[in-house]
């Protein structure tokens, strides 16, 4: 089978990586890639949002199987593009993507299905929204109603942090388009979690949990990014908060899918706060998450290639799903002043050192003049698996010792649970 995985990140790079491991997998493409998944692919210069550039490749080479990482080109409708030239996608349609692009859909969504969520309230306009500031109390959740590469969420501690987020997504426009409708929330407290699920329209069937670690510094502090690292299982799953999210979110989700006819294929992430009330939904997203799948993945015994299949034929409930016993850490290097401003260009060095049994997962890189250099906010994630939580993060950490690029930072603590 000739399979085309689209972007260029770690997650990206898990997903390729992963599916070289299956039999039927007899050639791997990416576009547009980066310096590691061309380990595992060969990258095609084609950027993930190019639709029409992705669908004639693709028809040129006789693609059987088209994987969509990012939420972009699934916002976009490239699954749909792709089906009308007759190639199978894993990955939602632009009807279901909605539940990713539009946080007022998802939300609606949510209160309509009984599903428990934060009370919310939706604005478009920037002085309705001065008028409710602290509506909910502080801190204040202030959204993006659309995508802004993970970043379009504040948390304002008080009315003049709220009055500066207003002014930025409103006005400003720091996130474009997507500040057009914002969501104001009340703050859920407890500790955050991810729900990796399989999707084949009429079954879900969740992954092995995961946890990631959003603001750049130790403790959980300074601004949110896409993501510092994660680890699998969560420490805080058990199988009674398993089935509690089963019965009160899972299996709401898929018949609120079926009933509003969203024909959903592909991965749906679940972004969860586990707190005094139980779980409650946070968000939802249409792909995998990055860097949660990095860690997830590891841990996977079962054919990714064949859970696609089966994802996209509607046969998921005749799959059994295994997974390793074992604990999965992956620690995100990123570049000095993410998620601000920061330099590209980087050399990075010291890769060929890692320990054997570590994958370390492109994120942010290219070649240059034969070298490997830095090309994003996150660049890196090592990744390890051991038999215990403690000893992945300590294979983690000592191999992230090895790998040195100018301004490199990561934080300390992922793979712990007290920081959450």
């Amino acid at each position: 089978m000739k399979i085309l995985v689209v972007g260029s990140g770690g997650r990206e790079h898990a997903i390729a990586w992963k599916l070289t491991q299956s039999p039927d997998a007899e050639k791997i493409y990416c576009a547009p890639g980066n310096a590691g998944i061309a380990d595992v692919a060969e990258c095609v210069p084609i950027k993930a949002e190019d639709i029409d550039g992705i669908a004639d490749f693709c028809v040129e080479k006789g693609i059987d199987m088209a994987v969509i990482g990012p939420e972009v080109p699934l916002s976009m409708g490239i699954t749909d593009a792709l089906n009308a030239k007759g190639i199978r996608v894993f990955g939602p349609d632009k009807s279901c993507a909605r539940l990713e692009g539009s946080k007022a859909f998802t939300k609606s969504f949510l209160m309509r299905h009984n599903i428990p969520t934060a009370g919310y309230k939706e604005y478009t306009d920037a002085e309705s929204l001065r008028k409710d500031i602290g509506i909910f109390g502080f801190p204040m959740v202030i959204k993006a109603d659309g995508l802004a590469a993970g970043k379009g969420v504040v948390l304002a501690e008080d009315a003049e942090a709220a009055e500066t987020a207003i002014k930025e997504m409103m006005e400003d426009k720091v996130f474009g388009s997507a500040g057009n409708l914002v969501i104001v929330e009340e703050c859920l407290t407890g500790i955050e979690a991810s729900m990796l699920c399989f999707v084949d329209g009429k079954t879900i069937v969740p992954m092995e949990s995961a946890q990631d670690y959003k603001r750049i510094f130790d403790g959980d502090k300074g601004p949110n990014t896409g993501g510092m690292g994660s680890y699998s299982p969560s420490l805080i799953f058990n199988e009674e908060l398993e089935q509690e999210i089963r019965e009160k979110i899972l299996d709401p989700t898929i018949n609120g899918f079926i009933e509003d006819g969203l024909d959903f294929h592909g991965v749906l992430f679940i972004g969860l706060m586990i707190g005094e009330e139980g779980p409650k939904v946070i968000e939802f997203n249409n792909r995998f998450g990055d860097p949660e799948t990095q860690s997830v993945l590891m841990r996977l015994d079962t054919d990714l290639l064949k859970i696609f299949d089966a994802c996209i034929d509607g046969t998921l409930d005749q799959i059994d799903i295994q997974w390793s016993d074992r604990r999965a850490v992956c620690v995100v290097l990123a570049s000095g002043g993410y998620p601000g401003s920061y330099e590209k260009g980087k050399v990075i060095t010291g890769l060929e050192d890692v320990d054997e049994d570590i994958v370390v997962f492109h994120a942010g890189t290219a070649f240059r003049d034969g070298k490997i250099v830095t090309s994003g906010g996150r660049v890196l994630g090592v990744t390890a698996i051991a038999d215990t939580n403690d000893e992945a993060r300590a294979k983690a950490f000592a191999n992230v010792e090895k790998i040195h690029f100018e301004g490199a930072q990561f934080r300390r603590d992922v793979g712990s649970i007290n920081t959450h």
